[in-house]
């Protein structure tokens, strides 16, 4: 079970930093551009810590489209946590009906083939 588990929240906290590696810097222009690249390089080292043992550990219980699908679904629900909390954005329905047309796409990731 932890082989299915771990690769879950490894990839969640991963998706934590690079969601403030690529974003957080929205949150303040104040800053030189250098700096921003600097700061965001520096949190996506801790991302590449999580996420490569969280491939690497999924590999044995997940094909690699199962855990690109996973690293996508949870991509947006931290993304859409991120935008509302951090930057003050509001999500719109076209936002919900674009991540359920996504979790749409990876039910059928995780249904399997299609009979012919």
């Amino acid at each position: 079970m932890t082989a299915y588990l771990a690769p879950i929240a490894l990839l969640c906290l991963s998706n934590i930093f690079m969601t403030f590696a690529w974003y957080g810097h929205l949150g303040d222009l104040s800053r030189p551009t250098w700096l921003a690249i600097l700061m965001a390089w520096g949190i996506a080292f801790f991302e590449y810590c999580l996420a490569v043992p969280a491939n690497r550990i999924g590999h044995g219980v997940y094909t690699t489209a199962e855990l690109k699908t996973l690293q996508e679904v949870i991509t947006l629900i931290i993304f859409a946590g991120f935008a509302v909390f951090w930057l003050g954005e509001k999500l719109t329905a076209n936002h919900l009906v674009g991540f359920a047309l996504i979790a749409a796409g990876a039910f059928f990731i995780f249904k399997g083939p299609i009979a012919a």
